[in-house]
């Protein structure tokens, strides 16, 4: 048993950040399924949201924030995140960030960018790949540190608690099992802090922005500890991916909409002024909607980006890492509108926390995606994700280093090693692919930007059909990472759907057909479910 006096899962922003501030104060572990950079984080193209010149201000960011959230934000939650932005962005510069700055009137400032649903320009970005520099800035300053073990290749199956173990005191988080890919044991982790940084799970639906490690894994083991889980109806879809048959998951930076890009349909027909007073830079639930309304009304297979009017030095220089991608596969962005479609993007909802990461079971910390602190309501401002991650990260750091560790009978003693019983290795592989392909199909299908209680309903059969036979596979076969994915994904996909079926309204990311009004008097609160 290795034990530790905080262990984080995950290695993204929240995690990273974290674990940096937690190595100063003791023994660190972070867990990572795949390579240490393998993160959401280092996927983010847009930036952070963070008030940083005299045109913005603090209120004017949390309004944003708060009409995007369509009356879901907590506003004290809101209120902190954005008012303490700054000094932890700070903390990013101090340890070598560096933001991209322009030239004006013979001096340099910041060059802020502008996404949709904001007010001001306030998004701070390293040209269109600013989460990769986060991640490589962090590991960084991470591997000069000699309290931090990073495990790599290492995957989470399941938290320990106490009620798991018979002890008669509170339940709390005592652990982890932890897969190590190499040898595939399971190694048992013992903590008394245990940090969920696990990101999100667009790998839940068919077409998606986010690598293939987002499987839920962090809200599935939540769940099945007894966590309280929150909102998880509300999936960003993200209104511009490119639409290629070769281009896997290749996100068209909301940034480029900021910079003019404007939206046209399969006729060149600029529609979004039909949809809302702020065309392209209306907030990402509208403007999926009104792609996914286009797409239907025209027949049409996709709709484009259009920012050629832009000049090709400017698109360059701020847009490299989409050009060149773009260019590769046959569009050149400064001579021709990129194709684009919606695709699952950003979960809104996750594990229940306050603004500290401290969730229901005392012990557990949830930070960045896989967390519902309430800054997003039912639908997240563009590139506030980042700024979540690195002001919760701090405040659920010093939240661990307050709580002191019970005395506990499961300090005293060994915990339990893992039991794998009479099981044997996985002889068909093919059956774990047809069931992930599956349910990322049902999810697709029935519960995607538009939705209906019959699509829901018959999501949900199916569903259950699937957990039947996951489960069975789970307890008759060795553990290996595509088993455990697959495990996650479909625990994830039912409580999309059964908080889908619980909203009886239409509310931010949630639109369905059957109930398309807003009911402020029976739902204006989360929608909160656990296992018991």
């Amino acid at each position: 048993m290795k034990q530790f006096d905080f262990v984080v899962i995950g290695s993204g922003i929240a995690g990273l950040s974290f674990a940096l501030k937690a190595a100063k104060h003791g023994s660190v572990a972070v867990v990572t399924k795949r390579k240490r950079a393998d993160s959401n984080t280092a996927w983010a193209q847009g930036g952070i949201a963070c008030v940083s010149s005299d045109e913005d201000s603090f209120e004017l960011h949390i309004r944003d924030t708060l009409e995007a959230g369509a009356g879901l934000c907590d506003e004290q939650v809101v209120r902190t995140i954005v008012t303490e932005g700054p000094e932890r962005i700070r903390e990013l510069v101090e340890i070598g960030l560096h933001f991209d700055e322009r030239e004006v009137s013979g001096h340099r400032e910041l060059d802020l960018g502008k996404e949709g649903g904001h007010s001001k320009r306030r998004v701070l970005h390293v040209q269109d790949v600013t989460g990769l520099e986060i991640e490589k800035t962090l590991l960084r300053e991470l591997e000069r540190s000699d309290n931090v073990q990073l495990l790599e290749n290492h995957m989470a199956v399941d938290l320990i608690t106490a009620g798991k173990l018979g002890f008669a005191t509170e339940d709390r988080c005592l652990g982890v099992y932890v897969l190590d890919e190499e040898t595939q044991a399971v190694e048992t982790i013992r903590t008394d802090r245990l940090v969920l940084a696990t990101g999100g799970c667009g790998k839940v639906y068919l077409y998606t922005t986010n690598p293939d490690i987002a499987t839920g894994d962090g809200v599935a083991m939540a769940w099945r500890a007894g966590a309280v889980i929150a909102n998880m109806e509300f999936i960003q879809f993200h209104p511009t991916c490119l639409f290629h048959p070769d281009a896997k998951s290749f996100l068209v930076s909301e940034a480029v909409r900021g910079e003019g890009g404007i939206l046209r349909n399969s006729r060149g027909e600029d529609f979004m002024h039909r949809y809302d007073r702020r065309e392209s830079l209306a907030p990402r639930d509208i403007v999926a909607r009104a792609i996914d309304a286009e797409i239907k009304r025209l027949g049409a297979k996709c709709v484009y980006l259009d920012i050629t009017h832009r000049s090709p030095e400017f698109l360059r220089e701020r847009f490299p890492h989409i050009y060149e991608t773009c260019l590769r596969f046959g569009v050149d962005m400064a001579k021709q509108p990129i194709p684009v479609v919606p695709a699952a993007h950003y979960q809104c909802g996750g594990i229940k926390t306050d603004v500290n990461g401290a969730t229901t079971l005392p012990g557990l910390y949830a930070i960045g995606e896989v967390a519902c602190t309430g800054l997003h309501g039912a639908n997240r401002l563009a590139s506030n994700s980042l700024l979540e991650g690195i002001v919760v990260a701090h405040r659920a750091c010093e939240a661990a280093i307050r709580a002191q560790p019970p005395s506990h009978p499961a300090r005293a003693i060994d915990l339990p090693e893992w039991q794998s019983g009479d099981v044997q290795n996985v002889d068909e592989l093919v059956v774990i692919y047809h069931n992930w392909n599956e349910i990322r199909r049902v999810m697709w299908d029935y519960v995607g930007i538009v939705r209906t209680d019959k699509r829901l309903q018959r999501a949900s059969a199916r569903l259950r059909n699937l957990q039947r036979e996951i489960r069975e596979f789970y307890w008759n076969f060795k553990v290996s990472v595509d088993l455990l994915e697959l495990r996650n994904l479909a625990t994830v996909a039912a409580l999309i759907v059964d908080s889908a079926l619980s909203r009886k309204e239409s509310r931010g990311l949630h639109y369905t057909l059957d109930h398309p009004q807003l009911v402020d008097s029976e739902f204006k609160h989360d929608t909160l479910i656990s296992r018991t």
